[in-house]
């Protein structure tokens, strides 16, 4: 493995990050840069859009469920997501691989896993842990993911924000566009969800979107 991939760890555990590091930069050798919440972790993928791989935490302080995730895959696409998470329900796996992500490292794993994990992933394979059992896969669940995949990052954010029962009025003052944008994305997302209302819509992404 080459240092000329550089990768981000996003993790507020910094026992955790140090491990996590101690496989990436001294045996992968790869350039590691890290992040102990959201915030930092958008602002590094920001400055430094050529990042190959994020190592993402599900459960940092200041995101809710797989919106961090998904908002990265929409966002930045050339950037390769491991989740690296204590979660282990398989429920959470299938819906971190449908939405985009290499792979699912459990933080019960051993180094000599991480290190496989990733190198798997930068060689453009997919990785699971040898013991995991992908659960029987709901068509319309799988479907609803693919459709979440479909928005683009404005629409994303404005879905987001209508789940969590902003107004127009309200996301077009947090997003700083016109109300008339906002209804415009609003309309493109029940289109692209084939939903009715922004009802459905709301409680479609809280769904998907949950760690349950």
């Amino acid at each position: 493995m080459s240092s000329q991939f550089t990768a981000l760890i996003a993790d507020d555990h910094p026992l955790f990050r140090s491990a996590l590091n101690q496989v990436l930069s001294q045996q992968l050798k790869l350039s590691v840069m890290q992040a102990n919440n959201f915030q930092q972790t958008y602002d590094c993928l920001l400055n430094n859009p050529d990042l190959d791989l994020v190592c993402l935490d599900l459960n940092m302080p200041d995101t809710e469920g797989l919106s961090g995730m998904t908002r990265i895959r929409a966002e930045f696409p050339n950037t390769l997501v491991i989740i690296v998470s204590a979660e282990e329900n398989p429920v959470i796996v299938e819906k971190c691989i449908a939405l985009g992500a290499s792979a699912f490292i459990p933080k019960s794993v051993g180094l000599d896993s991480i290190s496989e994990a990733v190198t798997t992933v930068l060689d453009g394979g997919q990785w699971l842990p040898n013991d995991f059992n992908m659960p029987d896969q709901n068509a319309e669940k799988l479907q609803q993911y693919q459709l979440i995949e479909t928005l683009t990052p404005h629409q994303l954010k404005v879905l987001n924000m209508i789940a969590n029962g902003l107004l127009n009025k309200q996301i077009a003052y947090e997003l700083d566009i016109s109300e008339s944008t906002v209804k415009q994305h609003a309309s493109a997302v029940l289109r692209k969800l084939n939903v009715n209302n922004r009802t459905q819509a709301g409680i479609m992404y809280k769904q998907i979107m949950s760690l349950e």
